[in-house]
């Protein structure tokens, strides 16, 4: 049972002479085409999460962001398809005007509660989901960026049935909090390898947040993924103007649009490692867009 409608993707190859010169097929796996709202990997993180709400019959979503995520957006849009509502604790005081991600959450619908940094760092407190229950009544939980269980059955399902069918040799991704990564890990049975950028300045906790998925999957024999941490371009959500400018090329050179928060750091480093001569000859990479694109609307100034 699909509840939100889902477009098979295309595959976009990038052609360059770099790339022909290393000996190295690049490959772009266009999950940002997969539904007009909710793309890329918050498709198949939600798709799970949304049938055991309608399965325990909750009428409403809780989940938790920061004002420029793209989880809130994907989730407020999800809810708005299926006659659902849906409330948002976001990170943070309320600035006027709305950026583009919360004021589409709010005309889907999202009711937006914002909390300080500090109460925000005890989204997964017993006590404080219960304060939440008494002021808001009865909801299904997604955590903040839908990582959990339901969600890594969804990115493996997605890796095992549509990646998996792929000729490839690398699955490259960004990575935020590690689950679609230990996702699709678990789906591709070290038959591919799996390289994750981080996009987390002081991301290298993030190994060990994806082998913990992995344990709770029980699939801790798995070895065939790394995660880079060298393209955060500042950290989360900040960018630089070699970072927009690499964005610009890629649209006008390739018709390939990218965001700021995951994408065009992900992808500016799989080309990097091509040009240090990380990958052998006769490598196909595929590299995995997830979506986010209304990130563009609201780009931080460069650092």
């Amino acid at each position: 049972m699909e509840l939100l409608s889902y477009t098979e993707t295309p595959i976009q190859e990038i052609e360059e002479p770099f790339l022909e010169e290393a000996g190295v097929r690049l490959l772009i796996k266009r999950e940002d085409q997969s539904h007009p709202l909710v793309s890329g990997n918050k498709w198949w993180k939600l798709k799970y999460n949304l049938l055991e709400a309608i399965k325990e019959k909750k009428e409403t979503l809780l989940t938790f962001g920061g004002a420029f995520s793209n989880h809130i957006f994907a989730t407020a849009a999800a809810a708005n398809e299926l006659g659902i509502k849906s409330i948002g604790i976001i990170r943070g005081e309320e600035k006027a005007p709305l950026n583009p991600t919360l004021a589409f959450a709010k005309e889907n619908g999202m009711q937006l509660k914002y909390v300080s940094r500090e109460n925000y760092r005890q989204k997964t407190d017993a006590d404080f989901i219960e304060k939440l229950r008494e002021e808001f009544g009865d909801f299904y939980l997604i955590p903040e960026g839908g990582t959990n269980g339901l969600a890594l059955k969804g990115c493996e399902e997605f890796a095992r049935q549509i990646l998996a069918k792929i000729d490839f040799d690398y699955l490259c991704l960004p990575v935020g909090t590690g689950g679609t990564m230990a996702g699709i890990i678990e789906g591709l049975k070290d038959k591919k390898k799996v390289m994750g950028f981080s996009v987390l300045k002081g991301g290298e906790f993030l190994e060990e947040e994806v082998n913990r998925f992995l344990q709770n999957r029980r699939v801790v024999t798995l070895t065939h993924w790394q995660l880079e941490h060298r393209f955060h371009f500042g950290g989360y959500g900040k960018t630089t103007a070699t970072l927009n400018q690499f964005m610009s090329s890629q649209m006008e050179r390739h018709r390939l649009p990218l965001d700021h928060v995951y994408t065009a750091k992900m992808l500016f480093g799989v080309l990097k490692m091509i040009a240090e001569g990380s990958f052998k000859k006769s490598t196909t990479i595929m590299v995995l867009h997830t979506g986010g694109l209304q990130s563009r609307a609201h780009a931080i100034s460069p650092v």
